[in-house]
């Protein structure tokens, strides 16, 4: 499968937990390291280059709330940055043990907002060695597509892509259309069609609307917020026709989408092999929203697929989701435990440039659009 990506030509194979590396050249040997410091989780991946990819031989992921009260402030709070750096010290640890020969780290929404944000990013330095890097919200919504690839069915011409985050949700629509050699091997070539990132997550809309007990209207509430944010989208692309004639494939990569299809599928804790790569019929999606909203806090917290840490962000995840589908409803969900880090890992590893923000902006409704293979 080819992706291209802001002109760029990138290309995965369809093999589950790896991307097929391209023909320009072998990748060096090594140890790689790819750290995603989101609002709400710290997430780290060792890999080696292998034949078909990339083999995962390390991996770290931890709750660390960066952007807890954020919004209200506008500031990074002392004791959010406390916890993160401990979290980076543990990934600075293994990255040492692991010999690691070329390290990208990445930080995302809650630094992007925050005033002292360099402030943060000095003391990152100073305690853990770690060098972070402010991405933008393009670069963040590409890399998670070059981290999905391998996901995506390349018979279906449409792709609606979505990563719930702790601060933002983006949402990205693609479009496949088969490649020269699709005869052959059933590739296909990706372009991004359009893309949003709407300043709404779990993090944000739970610190608006709470996260204990969540009564329906409030739930509601939730839903029409995420709705209202992505309606002037849904308007200019008409994404619900595409829906409507069956020719589109959802595709969600969050922590929300990942514990919803724990919970439904009733793990005793949570398994990344079963849960990568499975898929949520629409209808489920609905009756594990309810059985969660359902749930005490304590239930939550006790649940092994949601945990104390996600317990009061889960619901304000799957108002989100709801929102998305009730505007856009799909057959299916494919779920992904994958994206940004991924997306990293490819490019360090096999020497593609990292997707950067060529996009054009529309500041008077938050939405863009993204060049095709054409431009």
């Amino acid at each position: 499968m080819t992706v291209y990506v802001n002109g760029q030509r990138h290309a995965f194979s369809g093999q589950r937990g790896a991307s097929q590396p391209g023909r320009e050249r072998r990748p060096a040997d090594g140890f790689y390291a790819a750290l995603d410091l989101g609002t709400n989780n710290c997430r780290l991946l060792v890999a080696r280059p292998a034949d078909d990819g990339f083999h995962v031989v390390d991996a770290f992921s931890r709750i660390v709330r960066l952007g807890e009260g954020l919004a209200a402030s506008g500031r990074l709070s002392a004791p959010a940055m406390a916890r993160t750096i401990e979290a980076l010290k543990i990934c600075a640890g293994k990255i040492r043990r692991r010999g690691v020969t070329r390290v990208r780290a990445v930080a995302t929404e809650a630094c992007r907002r925050a005033a002292n944000c360099q402030d943060f990013l000095d003391e990152v330095r100073r305690e853990t060695g770690i060098e972070l890097e402010i991405i933008s919200q393009n670069e963040e919504a590409a890399l998670a597509i070059c981290g999905c690839a391998p996901l995506i069915d390349p018979e279906t011409p449409d792709i609606l892509l979505f990563d719930i985050g702790g601060g933002s949700t983006e949402i990205c629509w693609l479009k496949s259309a088969p490649g020269l050699d699709a005869a052959a091997t059933g590739a296909a070539e990706l372009s991004l069609f359009a893309w949003l990132s709407v300043p709404i997550g779990v993090i944000t809309l739970a610190e608006r609307h709470g996260g204990g007990q969540i009564g329906l209207e409030v739930y509601r509430a939730m839903e029409a917020e995420m709705t209202a944010a992505v309606a002037a989208f849904e308007v200019r692309y008409e994404v619900a026709c595409a829906v409507a004639q069956g020719a589109i494939q959802m595709l969600g990569t969050s922590g929300t989408v990942t514990t919803l299809a724990g919970v439904h599928m009733n793990l005793p804790r949570y398994d990344r092999a079963a849960v990568d790569g499975s898929y949520l019929d629409l209808v489920t999606v609905r009756e594990i929203s309810a059985r969660i909203i359902a749930m005490t806090y304590a239930e939550r917290a006790a649940h092994p697929c949601i945990g104390p840490e996600r317990a009061d962000l889960v619901i304000a995840g799957c108002a989100i989701l709801s929102a998305l589908c009730r505007l856009w409803p799909a057959e299916r969900l494919r779920v992904a435990d994958r994206g940004l880090r991924e997306g990293m890992l490819y490019a360090m590893i096999h020497g593609v440039t990292a997707p950067q923000g060529r996009w054009r902006a529309e500041a008077e409704t938050g939405f863009g659009a993204a060049g095709t293979a054409a431009d």
